[in-house]
């Protein structure tokens, strides 16, 4: 249950798995209602295509995908929770109907606000009524979570009523834009160093699968500061896959990297010795640079990279690159680093 909270307060698009009648749709009309969101439940096996593509009709002499009445709602609220119940009975056509609802919002000619979260829900196949794999597209724009239940919550559920969800320590604005561009340059520097991770399409019916699109939800997962390790570890692999997520949590947990406002105060600060942590380390450094947005940070981000290019020009290629995108208004180069002509050139800051 923590992991659907904080998915649900971060904004991540997620799918429960789980036994009928264990309660996955109680547990999220239950978290709308303590978080003041409208729910939408909107059940796959009795929808048609049209439901997400919407319904061609004619307006002032133009064909319009008109969306269907649970859209209009959720777009006038402004906000709310788009719950698609059943998944795994609905038929392969209203499974590719859904994928633009779930990774753009979009329903029809109508684009849900930003706010609307995504959560789903779905029996295995095996005990879903007429029950069909879930297309590896649609499986691929969400975070898989297990819901399982225990006896001993249950028996206490009857006894003592079923505790509402914990909302202890959530907040939307824990994810910020800073902590997600690091997360986003220490994902970069690991699959510098596993590229075969970055896309692994299965051969047939899968959950969760690594793609660009699912670790960018791992990265956002890992920047969520408002949540336990645990529950970030859980996401990612919800995101990405077992085998990919905790091969990613393994090599985090072994980085020991310095401080980027320490690299940039000290030019004798040591680097580290492994290219892939060298990798991890510009990439915080970029990520620290365009959150602080000062002139001066971005000028000292150059001696560092000319430190970085005497032994690894490449990794400092790279980090020049992101960081010249990044460069603000007014900011020149340190004459100390003209000399790296061709890093500089390849940055396009130089002609």
């Amino acid at each position: 249950m923590n992991a659907l909270s904080v998915a649900v307060a971060a904004n991540l698009p997620v799918l429960l798995w789980g036994a009928p009648g264990t309660g996955k749709t109680s547990a999220v009309l239950a978290l709308g209602e303590r978080l003041g969101l409208p729910v939408e439940v909107v059940v796959g096996s009795i929808r048609e295509p049209s439901d997400f593509a919407g319904l061609p009709v004619l307006r002032d002499g133009r064909t319009w995908f008109a969306p269907p009445r649970w859209a209009e709602r959720l777009a006038e609220s402004g906000t709310g929770i788009l719950f698609l119940d059943e998944l795994t009975t609905a038929p392969p056509a209203v499974q590719a109907a859904m994928l633009r609802v779930v990774l753009e919002r979009a329903v029809g000619d109508l684009t849900l606000p930003a706010s609307v979260r995504v959560v789903a829900a779905a029996n295995p196949p095996e005990q879903a009524a007429d029950g069909w794999d879930l297309s590896a597209p649609l499986a691929n724009r969400l975070i898989h979570l297990d819901w399982t239940v225990s006896a001993a919550s249950v028996a206490d559920g009857f006894t003592a009523g079923f505790p509402p969800p914990s909302l202890d320590g959530l907040d939307p604005a824990a994810v910020r834009p800073a902590d997600v561009s690091r997360s986003r340059a220490l994902v970069g520097a690991f699959l510098r160093v596993r590229p075969e991770l970055v896309l692994s399409v299965p051969d047939g019916p899968s959950r969760a699968w690594p793609s660009p699109r699912t670790w960018e939800l791992a990265a956002t997962a890992l920047a969520y500061t408002g949540a336990s390790e645990a529950v970030r570890a859980e996401l990612v692999v919800g995101a990405v896959g077992e085998a990919a997520g905790f091969e990613l949590l393994s090599w985090l947990r072994d980085l020991d990297l310095p401080d980027p406002e320490t690299l940039l105060s000290d030019p004798t600060a040591p680097l580290p010795d492994r290219v892939d942590r060298v990798h991890a380390v510009l990439g915080s450094v970029v990520a620290h640079v365009a959150a602080d947005g000062s002139a001066d940070t971005w000028q000292r981000a150059w001696t560092l990279i000319a430190r970085v290019a005497r032994h690894t020009p490449d990794v400092a290629a790279t980090a020049a690159r992101s960081l010249a995108a990044r460069r603000p208004r007014g900011a020149v180069l340190p004459g100390t680093v003209l000399h790296l002509t061709p890093i500089l050139r390849s940055a396009g800051l130089l002609p």
